[in-house]
């Protein structure tokens, strides 16, 4: 009875904090207004939208969730941004507790943009409910984490081409700029040659994404729902954080391009296994003193089989690529998330990096393919760092041995938290003029869950052989 008392003084005091929601007045001959609504908020992430203000946005947001420690985490987070120090926010929560959050918000729709973060079991069903009932969509990946709810997806994407809306997923790796510079080299043949093709043993492009379990959001400790760490409602890593994987793949070597995942598709192998913990360290993150009853048939020998990791190969238009997605329990001292992107072209290979040695930052280089080709590959490098320096002043080239160090100002390295109000803006502009909505992102999110979901099934199919 203590610790409920407790956790109803602290949403009443985090309501007393973020302040109340005020009617908003339709004024005619201006654009639309956007007015979010934010659904069963149950991830960080959900969030991360609202760590800025955004001209034409209402400062009001109402939030559909039922009354428990998801919701009271998301308030405390937007309490957060709206009384920290420095560019404080002025979000204005509603908040609507209890019964049906879905149903309810499509009755009384208080506003035109839906965003969602949090479980993903049945998440597709919440985005089709509300792209039928006429709403946009903003949304945290994944939108499936199962291969059987694809044609889910499909219907979904009908729909908002149909009633000329937009679903968006929030996509934030394009924004980092490691990433946005390997892109601009994959495109500059005098550097980095044509892409290699590979092979299944030997894949011309491979990417590590290495998350950890304990970690810290925007200044504080994330304490994790115990949800969080059932497959069967977060979904495993190929089908989660392979998202962002396979979406860099396709819009770093095809940009601007439509996918068919029937024809351009063509995945090879796929693999699963768990990090293991302890009640205690589960503890730690979650704040339970025992492991829940839906993850029993987990726990082996009093630990948690947390089946978060996954490999898996694919070929698209004949490339031949390689993800591994690693979930670690705790971060090594100073480090964080790491990420590791690897493109063979036929004249050097552009590596994204962030280990020790680069002080757990990102860093890109080219690695010509012969000693021989150094001098040459240099050169055509200065060349395009130095057409670059319109859009990133600064930019430079530092050799490293028989590498290449593409040097970047920090002003560019502006944090993955940063990335998701580039998103929204985005996302912002397409909603005022749909017509700029580019033509191959709803065939290319597609294109994503076929590859992420079908990797996941022959995961499944690997671990069951193998037993």
């Amino acid at each position: 009875m203590k610790q409920r008392l407790t956790f109803f003084a602290m949403m009443i005091f985090l309501l007393a904090i973020v302040p109340p929601a005020v009617s908003i007045a339709q004024q005619k001959g201006k654009a639309m207004e956007v007015k979010i609504m934010t659904l069963d908020p149950g991830h960080f992430h959900a969030g991360l939208v609202q760590k800025e203000m955004y001209p034409g946005v209402s400062t009001r947001v109402d939030v559909y969730a039922p009354l428990g420690f998801d919701l009271y985490e998301h308030l405390k987070r937007i309490a957060g941004f709206n009384n920290r120090k420095d560019n404080p926010t002025k979000w204005e929560m509603e908040i609507h507790a209890g019964g049906d959050p879905l149903a309810r918000m499509l009755a009384e729709r208080p506003g035109n943009v839906v965003t969602m973060a949090g479980r993903n079991q049945g998440k597709i069903d919440r985005i089709k409910a509300s792209v039928e009932g006429g709403l946009n969509v903003l949304v945290d990946k994944p939108w499936i984490i199962n291969a059987s709810d694809f044609p889910k997806l499909e219907a979904t994407f009908k729909a908002a081409e149909t009633k000329k809306l937009i679903a968006y997923d929030i996509m934030t790796e394009r924004s980092e700029i490691t990433t946005i510079l390997q892109k601009e080299l994959i495109h500059a043949p005098e550097v980095f040659g044509e892409m290699q093709k590979g092979s299944e043993s030997d894949p011309a492009v491979y990417i590590e994404s290495i998350h950890h379990i304990l970690k810290v959001v925007a200044g504080a400790p994330n304490i994790r729902p115990a949800w969080f760490f059932d497959v069967k409602q977060q979904g495993e890593g190929v089908a989660d954080v392979g998202t962002h994987l396979v979406d860099l793949v396709q819009w770093m070597l095809f940009p601007e391009q439509v996918i068919d995942y029937k024809k351009d598709v063509n995945v090879l192998s796929g693999k699963r296994w768990p990090t293991v913990m302890t009640l205690p360290e589960f503890s730690r993150v979650t704040n339970e003193k025992a492991f829940p009853d839906y993850l029993s048939a987990s726990v082996k020998n009093g630990k948690l089989d947390y089946y978060c990791n996954g490999a898996m190969t694919y070929a698209l238009r004949g490339i031949h690529t390689k993800l591994d997605v690693i979930w670690n329990y705790e971060a090594p001292t100073g480090g964080g998330d790491t990420h590791v992107a690897i493109f063979k072209g036929t004249k050097s290979s552009l590596e994204i990096r962030q280990g020790k040695e680069e002080n757990w930052k990102p860093e890109l280089y080219v690695v010509p393919n012969s000693a021989s080709s150094k001098a040459e590959i240099l050169a055509a490098l200065k060349k395009k760092v130095s057409a670059l320096q319109a859009k990133y002043a600064g930019v430079g080239v530092e050799e490293r041995g028989n590498r290449l160090l593409v040097t970047i100002p920090d002003k560019f390295r502006d944090g993955h938290e940063a990335h998701f109000a580039e998103v929204m803006r985005r996302f912002l502009g397409y909603l005022r003029d749909p017509k700029t909505l580019p033509v191959w992102e709803n065939p290319n999110m597609l294109a994503k869950y076929y590859t992420t979901t079908k990797g996941l099934e022959m995961g499944y199919r690997a671990t069951t052989a193998s037993k």
